[in-house]
């Protein structure tokens, strides 16, 4: 099973919306929420050089935010990632 990470927000619809997918899929992931810690933040934008969340990486591959995301999803090609 793939190993995801995903930064999140609490108050953030896109997190909660990427994670729903994850979660109907049956996948687990692990979640970093960056809202109330400057040093998780800046790991975020050290690793991805973006400020906005969600950021969501798969088996260490960053994918990018929700809309990547679903993009993978509408093109067939999350699943395969998700089996590795």
């Amino acid at each position: 099973m793939a190993k995801i990470v995903i930064y999140t927000t609490p108050i953030c619809p896109y997190c909660v919306r990427a994670k729903h997918l994850f979660q109907r899929k049956g996948v687990n992931y692990e979640e970093i929420d960056v809202s109330r810690d400057q040093n998780l933040r800046q790991q975020l934008i050290e690793r991805t050089r973006q400020r906005t969340v969600p950021q969501i990486f798969i088996n260490e591959q960053h994918i990018g935010g929700c809309d990547d995301l679903y993009a993978l999803e509408r093109q067939g090609a999350l699943d395969p990632l998700l089996a590795q």
